[in-house]
């Protein structure tokens, strides 16, 4: 018995309009489906590169990294830039002369603890310019004490001089030893005066009574 038994002309009409569009929904439908399966069940391309979105393959692009490497600024100054370092340190030692004056401690024009001592076997000859007897008698063994040569002791009555002061010649070793001796007991250093210039050499310390005994104040 037919599904369109029973019913009028125009309903048999309209179901069998129905039926013959879902047919063709059908068929494209599985036409579809099969396009889609086939799209993934696909291996890889034959050039090993996988597809990109699109269908267009990016084989292209990859291979045009290698070609452009062996031009690269970067890669061909490398060997250049390697050896200018490799040399940097043979040019910096060569232009650095050894032994330059002033770089290592007992070079001259440093007063290093040997010259220091050295200045001490200069001459001194303490004199007393004050009331307090004995006075360059203590003087001269504080000097004696800290290793200075004391030559001669006594008393300077030409005049009176202000302050305790080690007096020299300059450009002599005597300048030298009397700056030393004054900057090691608290006092002063001069040239010589009038009065004092045709005395014996040496230093002349002539101490007055601000000279405190056993004022050593240290190099």
């Amino acid at each position: 018995m037919s599904v369109f038994s029973g019913l009028s002309r125009p309903l048999k009409a309209a179901g069998v309009a129905l039926i013959g569009v879902a047919v063709v929904a059908a068929v494209i439908g599985g036409v579809t489906v099969l396009n889609t399966s086939g799209d993934q069940n696909a291996g890889p391309s034959t050039s090993g590169e996988p597809t990109a979105p699109g269908g267009s393959s990016s084989a292209p692009s990859s291979s045009s990294a290698p070609s452009s490497a062996p031009s690269s600024p970067a890669s061909s100054s490398a060997p250049a830039s390697s050896s200018a370092a490799s040399s940097a340190p043979a040019s910096s030692q060569a232009g650095q002369p050894g032994g330059q004056p002033g770089q290592q401690p007992g070079q001259p024009g440093q007063a290093g603890p040997d010259q220091q001592a050295s200045n001490k076997w200069v001459t001194l000859r303490v004199y007393n310019n004050s009331l307090i007897k004995h006075l360059a008698e203590q003087a001269a063994a504080d000097f004696r004490g800290s290793g200075w040569n004391v030559a001669e002791v006594g008393n300077y009555s030409q005049g009176n001089i202000p302050a305790t002061t080690a007096y020299f010649r300059p450009g002599t070793d005597e300048e030298a030893a009397a700056k030393q001796l004054a900057k090691e007991f608290g006092f002063q250093a001069q040239p010589r005066f009038d009065g004092i210039q045709n005395s014996s050499p040496g230093v002349i310390v002539i101490i007055t009574k601000d000279y405190q005994p056993g004022g050593h104040q240290g190099s």
